[in-house]
């Protein structure tokens, strides 16, 4: 019979083999103890601890921490490695296009779309990487007015918490926006940065930022309609209007 913390290190195992990304230590207790729920989780915490020795002293060859309090098997690590360099050819303007065609197409909440970034607005609140308006006409006398959508998109996984709140500055000025992070992310991440989004009324999509050809885009939770403050709106819009090569209206 295998004992106690044989159990705990095959079950670590196991849990590694499906996180191919990697699990951050508090979620591989977790995991653990939701699998083992006969072994006490002060147990499995010290089997974890001894098996944190053994990485870090190299007596275990198969798993690495490449970072503090991140767990993840060798093989994984390098295959990361090899799309990091491929990743270094992709830039997060190469999702401007796809996101802005992604909101008229297929979210169908924009009439048009374009690529913004940059520092267009010249503003230290940011520019939205694409801006977008949707803009009814045909309805009758009384037309509805223009709804401005913004977005804020983010290869980076480490920046998740500050790509949300790029996308809540530009609630100032715009009735919807989205946010659109890597489904690489840890899931734990990918779950609070949903929550903070349906607190806060703003769209999440996910997609695949190593394939700028077909990103995948997938959305979690819809942009809700609010209203903007209009003086950072006409503020803005005005920007808008005076740079002719943007055409939004």
């Amino acid at each position: 019979m295998p004992t106690q913390q044989e159990k705990i290190i095959k079950k670590a195992y196991e849990i590694l083999e499906n996180q191919p990304n990697g699990i951050r230590y508090a979620d591989l207790i977790r995991k653990i103890s939701e699998e083992l729920p006969e072994i006490k989780i002060n147990a499995i915490r010290g089997t974890v601890w001894v098996f944190k020795q053994k990485i870090d002293k190299e007596q275990i060859k198969d798993a690495l921490r490449p970072e503090k309090g991140l767990y993840i098997l060798k093989k994984y690590f390098k295959e990361s490695e090899i799309k990091d360099e491929a990743r270094k050819e992709i830039k997060e303007e190469d999702f401007y296009k796809p996101f802005a065609d992604y909101l008229v197409n297929d979210l169908e909440e924009c009439t048009k779309a374009i690529p913004l970034g940059g520092n267009k607005f010249q503003d230290r609140w940011g520019t939205p990487d694409v801006i977008g308006t949707y803009r009814i006409l045909g309805l009758g006398h009384i037309q509805p007015p223009i709804e401005i959508v913004s977005a804020e998109i983010k290869i980076d996984i480490g920046q998740l918490i500050t790509s949300f709140g790029q996308a809540c500055s530009y609630k100032l000025f715009s009735h919807k926006v989205y946010l659109a992070i890597p489904k690489e992310a840890n899931g734990a991440d990918i779950k609070r940065v949903e929550s903070l989004c349906l607190k806060f009324g703003i769209g999440l999509i996910l997609f695949d930022r190593n394939d700028k050809e077909n990103p995948a885009f997938e959305i979690l939770t819809r942009a809700i309609k609010n209203e903007p403050d209009y003086f950072y709106l006409n503020k803005y819009l005005l920007k808008l209007i005076e740079d002719k090569t943007i055409e939004l209206f």
